[in-house]
């Protein structure tokens, strides 16, 4: 049996799993662009308002039906939200009770301030396992661990 032969069966397999996790990569996001909106039970507005959404919110898309967003947020939460009240504008939300932020990307670096459960921060970008996020005390920018928050 040639390499490539043998080789054959352990690429498809590798094709398999990327398949598979697939949709956690390719997960989209949206954000709440309006100061405040409804999340709702069902794709219309004479639906029960399941909760009130802050700005800045994220939310998972798991559906399209015309002009209406299924969505989930970071404790698993369902409803309906309006396209037309979201947007791209990447921001994480705390999931952890009370998080340090901190002057740089590390646990050796300052603690400039914290945040508490369900606050929403403005995503700045990435780097390794933390998130540069817009300070909300209005002092620039501050780092989290991304293992306490949730979104882009």
């Amino acid at each position: 049996m040639t390499m490539l032969a043998q080789a054959r069966p352990l690429f498809a397999l590798l094709v398999l799993a990327f398949a598979v996790m697939m949709p956690a990569w390719a997960q989209e996001l949206v954000s709440v662009r309006n100061p405040t909106v409804n999340l709702r039970a069902a794709p219309s507005t004479d639906a029960q308002i399941l909760f009130r959404l802050s700005q800045g919110y994220p939310l998972q898309v798991l559906e399209r039906r015309g002009n209406w967003l299924r969505v989930q947020d970071f404790e698993g939460d369902q409803g309906w939200i309006a396209r037309s009240v979201t947007g791209n504008v990447p921001h994480h939300i705390v999931k952890g009770t009370r998080v340090n932020l901190r002057s740089g990307p590390g646990t050796n670096h300052a603690i400039v301030g914290t945040v508490n459960y369900g606050d929403v921060l403005r995503t700045v970008r990435r780097q390794g396992n933390w998130v540069l996020v817009q300070n909300p005390n209005g002092r620039g920018n501050a780092w989290v661990a991304s293992n306490f928050v949730w979104g882009w």
